[in-house]
């Protein structure tokens, strides 16, 4: 019964090594000769697997850049959902993007490590990996919605139209972080603006969104 218990578990560490040699294999790659430049079939190379291999991992180019980001896409969802009870959801994810500057994360646009500078720009010199960003930015508007509905008896167009301002807040906030990162500015030096700035936006949301209970709309 042991050995045969071991099994799943030593394919499922098989599993995520090859996934991680691809996707190491590709962000080397793709940093180096640019992302249009690189093909699926040099990557299947360097990470010494066959395409229909690299495939069954990543089912397009991009996500073997995007896939790093996917937890991203539903976190303020699950931030909304696992909030302390009496605290309000617009609370819980300034709390959270504010913890995310204090710790550096990368998707609050305050980390200056030189790798994940390099990522982003290359991110927004491909029109094809952009697009997948705008796709990524709409389905966190869709998680978070669905997550004000079921926590905060919001609603639907009520949450809709709360999740796309929230998640738009987050996103300009870091866009600006990172905007001001690439112009020279350390992380460090911007640490003190970027909290003024995210408790004056989550603020100005606040003004509009303090209560997202009740009729709110027509669904």
């Amino acid at each position: 019964m042991d050995a045969v218990d071991a099994k799943p578990g030593l394919r499922e560490r098989k599993k995520q090594r090859t996934h991680t040699a691809i996707s190491d294999a590709a962000i080397t790659l793709f940093l180096e000769h640019g992302f249009n430049q690189v093909s699926v079939a040099q990557v299947a190379d360097a990470a010494e697997v066959s395409k229909r291999t690299l495939f069954t991992y990543f089912p397009t180019k991009e996500d073997l850049v995007v896939h790093r980001l996917a937890d991203h896409e539903t976190e303020l969802a699950r931030v909304v959902r696992a909030r302390p009870a009496g605290t309000g959801p617009l609370t819980a994810v300034r709390e959270h993007f504010l913890q995310g500057l204090r710790d550096r994360d990368p998707i609050t646009g305050l980390n200056d490590h030189p790798q994940v500078k390099r990522v982003r720009r290359m991110i927004l010199d491909a029109p094809s990996l952009v697009a997948r960003m705008d796709r990524f930015r709409t389905g966190a508007e869709r998680a978070l919605a669905e997550a004000l509905q079921e926590t905060s008896d919001t609603a639907e167009l009520t949450a809709r139209l709360a999740a796309v301002q929230i998640v738009g807040v987050r996103w300009t906030l870091a866009e600006d972080n990172a905007a001001r990162l690439e112009r020279g500015e350390t992380a460090d030096a911007r640490y003190a603006g970027a909290v003024a700035d995210a408790n004056h936006g989550f603020a100005l949301l606040e003004r509009g969104l303090r209560d997202l209970t009740g009729s709110g709309g027509s669904r």
